[in-house]
């Protein structure tokens, strides 16, 4: 016995007993050789920083041997990014930053690699919250349509889904807290479910991302990163307000972080409140109200060879379902027909660091609740006088009430060979899916996901090459619901779909100021639960569901061509794609009608979207206080029998004009304001089953900075949405049919206050 606890141990000493090294350095500006202070120097892999002292000097202990890469960023000043080997010698760097004027280049945590933005190989469009919020988003589904290329389809303000390429529902998958999530989002008034508050950024990948994510992520990937703990040995605090005119609205929230060298905690809790918004005809859309309740929450541990993460997140929210436009007033609580949303997010990661490997395990569990409650169109006046007294009705249960349940697991090993960087990976999950309510719309039932995959990147003087390959087998079964011949009944469906995925990207730098991209990746989605088993009424999407067992896996080839222009004053970029889907499915109207609520079936065929974003940024030498920045996107979508793909966003062009300078008074720095004009053109290639909308163009200004009071520099934001109060509808509003226009003028305020 006393021999076997000596091999264990010996087995267990390099995770106890290991070679530790502190770097050290120093940064200055390259053209002055003045140091500079606050600049940031990071580990993305590590996720280990600091920032530079008053005299250019850093220093970061308790580093693992390895190869990492080391990542520097100052406002101001071109982002560096290097592979530095750490060895049993105390390692030191020092490096000389080059002035641009052109924003600071960002690693890329959606890939695998943690490359700089201009060293990726896929184009992945990145934009911190900070900056979606100072143009005035009000909720996270809103702010990301600022990225070009993607848009949303909205049910009024409380409720959007995020549409990549014009692709959506099942086939954009959303990453919180670095796992997958899973919300019912199949329903086209199922909303992204997330409050903005604890994220620091966003990133978007465009297209086919099954290598990476599997099944589903034919579309694309919506990834939210969380706020990062504090830096060792720091406390810090905040509180940060918002209010928004149109809607009468507030948001608030007010977080807290603390570390010490190995153990880290953080929380952040908000609320949000909104009453009808207002269209630009100063009509108020009844029911477009909603309340949300955020509450995130965090705990670590690092050491040089181990660190682990454990994040919680619990969202509530309470959403009114617009019909039309009803009694004015200015009432927050949601009338019928409406939504009560309920999740629980729960995710455990940990890395272990080798000499040449690391091993990262995700883990993560998810509930989700679904209550939709129906307008019942009482016919007595006292009965819905009383109702609307009394708000939601305490004795009323719900139409449906869907229950999931999902566990996920991800397992990637990075081995390091010289020039070679690879990822082995084994990916799942085991989903429930449980009823409750007096109706059912999509029957009880497990999902269980498996994929295995690898992934290398290759990188050479001046290009990298980027392969992978992948396997995944996704099993449905659902329970029979009701008996044969009812109105309602739903047969059992047992099903299995598998696919083999692969991913080949090229990137080179053709000068020093141009590089090129070329990505051909396939993709794949299984059918999903209400695709292949719905019957009944949906009362959140005013329609009655039909859908088919007999659907077919999607299948999709995408090729990705980018060319980009950088110098320290001008940025350039032209990305255009084509995406051939097999199989795609789609709801359609069939004319029949049930009990006044029109009937949708699924069907399936092939499909081809082209398209793609370009833009201009430029900042003029001679005026470094200038930005001019301009971008267009545009996505056609066609079936195979020359029909158009139904709730295709339309041809968007932005340009905005931003000024940013620093005060030379006292106790202000960090000021900017901006005016943007957004057209958005007609929509003319529509579904046979929609109708053409006009085009518009709507204004937003805003301004805003930092005020330091007391030593504490305090954020402010205003921003002035729609500033003509333009009447428009937009082709992706749910409230189209209708005749419902979107929001009119907004003027939204932001304040943020360090504690």
């Amino acid at each position: 016995m006393k021999s076997i606890y000596r091999s264990v141990l010996f087995a267990l000493a390099p995770l106890y007993f290991y070679a530790q090294s502190t770097l050290t350095g120093t940064v200055v500006d390259a053209e002055t050789g003045t140091p500079l202070a606050q600049v940031s120097v990071y580990f993305p892999q590590l996720e280990k920083g600091t920032t530079t002292d008053s005299d250019g000097t850093y220093t970061l202990s308790q580093l693992p041997e390895g190869k990492y890469q080391l990542v520097l960023s100052y406002l101001g000043y071109k982002t560096h990014a290097t592979l530095l080997e750490i060895g049993s010698k105390d390692p030191t760097f020092t490096f000389q930053m080059v002035p641009s004027t052109i924003e600071m280049d960002e690693v890329i945590l959606s890939t695998p690699f943690h490359k700089l933005q201009r060293d990726n190989v896929v184009r992945v469009e990145q934009k911190s919250l900070e900056a979606l919020r100072s143009n005035g988003a009000i909720t996270l589904a809103d702010g990301i349509t600022q990225l070009p290329g993607v848009s949303s389809i909205s049910t009024g303000i409380g409720i959007g889904k995020p549409v990549i390429r014009g692709l959506s529902f099942n086939r954009v998958v959303t990453y919180t807290q670095g796992i997958r999530l899973e919300n019912q989002q199949f329903g086209a008034e199922h909303g992204l479910g997330l409050n903005d508050a604890g994220f620091s950024s966003v990133e978007v990948i465009k297209g086919p991302a099954s290598l990476l994510y599997g099944s589903d992520a034919l579309g694309g990937v919506l990834y939210l990163n969380p706020e990062n703990f504090a830096k060792p040995n720091t406390t810090s605090g905040d509180v940060n307000l918002n209010y928004f005119s149109n809607t009468i609205g507030y948001g608030t929230n007010a977080g807290f972080k603390t570390s010490k060298e190995k153990l880290k905690f953080l929380v952040r809790a908000g609320y949000n409140s909104h009453t009808d918004y207002e269209t630009g005809d100063g009509q108020s859309v009844t029911n477009s109200r909603f309340n949300e309740i955020d509450l995130k929450t965090g705990i670590g541990y690092q050491s040089t060879k181990f660190k682990t993460e454990l994040r919680y997140n619990y969202i509530d929210s309470d959403l009114g379902i617009p019909e039309e436009i009803g009694e004015q007033n200015n009432d927050r609580n949601p009338i019928e027909p409406r939504q009560e949303v309920s999740s629980h997010i729960v995710s455990s990661k940990t890395q272990w660091f080798f000499k040449k490997a690391s091993l990262e395990a995700t883990l993560g569990y998810i509930f989700n609740g679904r209550k939709e409650f129906e307008d019942h169109h009482h016919e007595e006046e006292e009965h819905e006088e009383h109702e609307h007294e009394e708000g939601h009705g305490a004795e009323e249960d719900p139409a449906l009430d869907i229950e999931l349940n999902t566990l996920s697991y991800n397992i990637q090993f990075n081995p390091h060979w010289g020039k070679v960087t690879t990822i082995f990976g084994v990916q799942g999950m085991h989903q429930k899916n449980t009823n409750f309510g007096e109706e059912i719309l999509i029957p009880n039932a497990i999902t269980n996901d498996f994929g295995i995959m690898a992934l290398s990147h290759i990188h050479f003087n001046k290009s990298d090459l980027q392969l992978g390959l992948r396997y995944d087998l996704r099993s449905i079964n659902a329970e029979q619901q009701g008996n044969v011949g009812d109105a309602a009944f739903i047969e059992a469906v047992q099903r299995d779909f598998n696919s083999i995925n692969a991913a080949l990207g090229y990137r080179i730098d053709l000068s020093k100021t141009i590089l090129a991209r070329l990505n051909v990746n396939t993709g794949f989605r299984a059918p999903n639960l209400s695709e292949l088993a719905s019957n009944g009424l949906h009362s959140g999407a005013n329609r009655f569901e039909i859908g088919n067992p007999n659907l077919e896996r999607e299948q999709s080839i995408q090729v990705d061509v980018a060319v980009e222009y950088a110098n320290p004053h001008l940025e350039v970029y032209a990305n255009a794609f084509v995406n051939q889907v097999d199989n795609f499915i789609f709801l359609e109207p069939t004319g029949a009608f049930i009990d006044e609520d029109p009937v949708f079936v699924y069907q399936q065929q092939d499909a081809t979207l082209y398209g793609g974003e370009f833009g201009v940024h430029l900042h003029p030498r001679a005026l470094d206080w200038l930005h001019l920045e301009s971008n267009f996107d545009m996505v056609i979508g066609e079936l195979d029998d020359d029909t158009y793909i139904p709730l295709i966003p339309a041809k968007r062009w932005t340009n905005t004009l931003r000024v940013e300078w620093s005060a030379i008074q006292k106790g202000s720095t960090k000021t900017y304001t901006f005016v943007t004009l957004q057209s958005v053109f007609d929509q003319n290639k529509v579904a046979t089953f929609e109708t053409p909308t006009p085009g518009y163009n709507v204004f937003h200004v805003g301004l805003g900075g930092e005020i330091t009071v007391f030593d504490r520099k305090i954020k402010y934001r205003i921003a002035r949405n729609n500033l003509f109060n333009r009447d428009y509808i937009d082709h992706l509003s749910r409230l189209k049919p209708d005749g419902i226009a979107n929001i009119g003028r907004n003027i939204v305020f932001g304040l943020s206050i360090p504690l």
